[in-house]
């Protein structure tokens, strides 16, 4: 028996697929597609505030420094406006590697919900529903790996 795809809710092995408890052999599966639902608004927004959070610093060193240079102070109180505004600007430094790694892993995880369905004893039967796009792309291409080795079934493509 070969194993595809192996976690602690799916797998996907040369003679079945197991879900959540549920398996599915291979010979009574003939056909396997997948669909995508709708975006969802509250991964976009995180994206978008995500975006904010690394503009934000930079924007307020911009505008401190504007302020300091419209102000007519004394140089030692402008130089001081100017001086905490750039330290403002630099503190996204820091903070920017570990928000850039969150939306890396938001772009990887995806922003729909993906089902895979499976045409089962003749039935369509929804074998799994996940938002995780690298997770569902891996467990995706293992059942048509599983399938396409197993037996002459369809496998549907997009």
């Amino acid at each position: 028996m070969i194993t595809y795809y192996d976690d602690r809710s799916v797998q996907v092995t040369s003679t079945a697929v197991r879900v959540d408890g549920r398996t599915f052999p291979l010979t009574e599966i003939s056909m396997v597609w997948h669909q995508r639902g709708s975006r969802s608004w509250r991964v976009l927004a995180g994206r978008g505030a995500i975006g904010a959070a690394l503009a934000g610093p930079l924007v307020a060193a911009a505008l401190g420094i504007a302020l300091a240079l419209r102000l007519d102070r004394s140089p030692t109180v402008t130089i001081a406006i100017v001086g905490a505004s750039v330290l403002v600007g630099l503190a996204v430094g820091p903070v920017a590697d570990l928000l850039f790694e969150h939306l890396d892993r938001s772009y990887a995880r995806g922003s729909r919900q993906l089902e895979l369905w499976a045409r089962w004893r003749g039935h369509p039967v929804r074998l799994l529903r996940t938002g995780d796009a690298l997770r569902f792309g891996q467990i995706y291409r293992a059942v048509q790996r599983a399938v396409e080795r197993g037996q002459p079934a369809t496998v549907r493509r997009g």
